[in-house]
């Protein structure tokens, strides 16, 4: 608010009024008062002044009181501007190797606020990514080097981000960030070497027997007070002879692989390998077959032309694939062993596994380095790989390597997978290197050598038997099973001993037997568990029939009952018959028993050895035990009064 002054402010007669910049929108004045407000919020950054004119009139007439008065109003500022990148992100690049302080690049933020009142627009420059690498002046914004010998080989390219931040970079004050990639140049800070240290190249006399060479020599520092003496340069020529060597025999083909049927004849041809002398001369080759590579003598060879005879018959189930090696010499010194495969084929089908010789795959590095410094990579084995017993890499001029097999006969049924460490060095200095791992399959192919199939399939063997006959077969190993069960269960149920369940008690019922009953030595009619002991044995004893070893003659027969005999004294005379025979069952049993009982007033039921005691036994107590022990009691008191009589 601002307020106009004028001699007399509080007369009613003035009249206050204001014209410019923003008078009646931005600002207003109270007539009466001379009070000018702002009506909006000012933004510096927009406008920071504004020029203004007011005067004190008549507020009848409207007639100037006093001459119109000029004044400014400025706009304070505050910090409501962050910093900016105007020209950002930022490329840069700087030499790889260059010392520490290099100068890389230089950035620049800008801040709408005012640069004179306060620290609103006062910048400081700090790096949030990129160290250790670079470093950032803070007031001026440079960005230098702050590692030494940063190599490009080992990294190329920096992403730097940068920030800039207002109030001096106290607390409180608002930043801006942007972003600076640095890309390192080459410098040739690698001495150029050669691939090898000494070329290999194989002259071949039967190719080229002669070179001729052109040498220069030039001396390229000339001083400049004899330049007119020169060419400062030489030339001669060289003249290389190739002088003949024996070299040993050259089969015509890098494989020879044979097939022949398990049924062929003795003496029959199966194949033929040719080589030839690479000497001038061509000497005669003779053929011969290498024995420790066939033990059992099953193939011959005519030394002459090199026809391959069977000498004992093949069995393709004992040996499907025979590897053999041939030689070939035209001197005592000069000779080649080549490797031959054979397959034994069986009557109907034959097998193929496709067999790879020399050549079997060449792999290429790869180095980020620059390439116009040269690239040469170094080859090798790991050091427990060495002898790999199945390959082996040699190295291409082309800075590839090949992988070769060391012999045929590869079998996807013993191995289809083989694996391969490489180490990978390069010809930097200090070196560097890496291993990688080679995966090698076996495939099966075409008689022709064609690949059809890589993948994992399920061999099937040679057993001769039909699908028909192998459901057969197991058909019946199911029926002998079922069989053997249920005999092992008929045979068990058979076994089972008669022993009557604690839950199935037959106390106090009709028991049928087929032959006379026993007397009181028959226990299985009722449950005696009761006359176990509690705190005894638990559980149920069987009971053990013993057998009288001493054979009895056979008892007569029993003569016919004549009709009105009583019938109590014709069970008297059968009992005492039965008592007194050895051979008659019931026999004799021996039972166990825990305990016979507590508290009874009768004392032991026996009857072991009953027959054999003297002493007297009185039953009348049987008949004071109730209606049940009645009947018995009368009998036992018959027998009394018989035994008397």
């Amino acid at each position: 608010n601002y307020a106009y002054d004028y001699l007399d402010p509080g007369s009613s007669k003035i009249k206050y009024i204001l014209s410019g910049d923003g008078a009646g929108t931005i600002f207003v004045i109270n007539d009466k008062t001379g009070d000018i407000h702002a009506m909006k919020r000012l933004d510096r950054e927009e406008k920071a002044e504004y020029t203004l004119t007011a005067q004190a009139v008549d507020r009848d007439t409207n007639k100037p009181l006093e001459p119109p008065s000029e004044f400014i109003i400025k706009v304070q500022d505050i910090n409501d501007n962050a910093p900016e990148f105007v020209d950002g992100p930022y490329h840069a690049t700087v030499p790889e190797m260059s010392v520490v302080g290099t100068f890389v690049t230089k950035v620049t933020a800008t801040d709408a606020d005012d640069p004179v009142y306060g620290n609103s627009a006062k910048l400081v420059y700090s790096i949030l990514e990129g160290q250790p690498y670079f470093s950032i002046e803070p007031h001026t914004a440079i960005i230098k080097t702050a590692l030494p010998n940063m190599d490009r080989e080992a990294k190329e390219e920096y992403f730097v981000v940068i920030q800039a931040k207002d109030m001096g970079g106290h607390m409180g004050g608002l930043s801006g960030t942007t972003t600076v990639t640095i890309t390192l140049t080459d410098v040739n800070d690698n001495p150029p070497k050669f691939a090898q240290s000494k070329c290999h190249y194989p002259l071949d006399f039967e190719t080229k027997k002669s070179y001729t060479l052109k040498v220069e020599a030039a001396n390229i520092h000339i001083d400049p007070r004899f330049i007119s003496g020169g060419p400062f340069k030489d030339t001669a020529t060289v003249k290389i002879v190739v002088e003949d060597a024996d070299e040993p025999p050259v089969f015509s083909s890098p494989t020879y692989l044979l097939e022949v049927h398990e049924n062929a004849a003795i003496n029959s041809v199966i194949g033929q390998v040719t080589a030839h002398d690479p000497d001038v001369s061509s000497s005669p080759i003779r053929f011969s077959i290498d024995r420790h590579t066939d033990l059992e003598r099953q193939f011959n060879i005519n030394a002459e032309d090199g026809k391959i005879t069977l000498a004992t018959p093949l069995d393709r189930e004992t040996n499907m694939w025979h590897n053999i090696t041939i030689v070939s010499k035209y001197t005592s010194h000069m000779l080649a062993g080549w490797p031959l495969c054979v397959a034994v084929l069986d009557l109907f089908i034959a097998v193929k596994t496709c067999i790879f010789w020399l050549f079997f795959m060449i792999v290429s590095a790869v180095d980020k380095d620059d390439p116009k410094n040269g690239h040469y990579f170094l080859y090798s084995l790991l050091p427990e790989m060495v002898n790999n017993p199945n390959f082996t890499i040699k190295k291409n001029e082309d800075n590839t390597l090949s992988i070769l097999a060391k012999h045929n006969g590869f079998s996807r049924q013993k191995q289809e997978v083989y694996l391969l460490p490489i180490i990978i060095s390069d010809s930097g200095n200090p070196p560097m290197s890496s291993t990688s791992t080679l995966t090698i399959r076996v495939c099966g192919c075409s008689s022709d050598g064609i690949v059809q199939s890589c993948n994992v399939e399920a061999y099937v063997l040679p057993i001769g038997l039909s699908m028909g006959a192998l459901i057969a077969i197991l058909a019946c190993i199911i029926l002998l099973l079922v069989i053997v069960v249920l005999f092992v269960t008929l045979r068990r149920h058979k076994n089972e001993p008669l022993i009557i369940k604690d839950d199935e008690d037959v106390r106090e019922n009709i028991i049928r037997y087929d032959d006379e009953g026993g007397g009181e030595e028959d226990t299985e009619a009722f449950d005696i568990a009761t006359l176990q002991n509690p705190d005894g044995i638990n559980g149920f004893l069987p009971r053990k029939d013993i057998k009288p070893d001493l054979q009895f003659m056979p008892r007569q027969g029993l003569a016919p009952v004549p009709n009105g005999v009583d019938v109590d004294e014709f069970i008297n005379v059968r009992l005492h018959e039965a008592d007194n025979d050895p051979t008659a069952p019931p026999y004799d049993s021996i039972q166990i028993y825990g305990y016979e009982g507590r508290g009874s007033a009768a004392g032991s039921l026996s009857s072991l050895e009953s027959s054999a005691s003297d002493s007297d036994q009185n039953f009348d107590y049987l008949s004071e035990w109730g209606p049940r022990f009645k009947r018995l009691g009368e009998l036992y008191s018959v027998g009394e009064s018989d035994k008397e009589t």
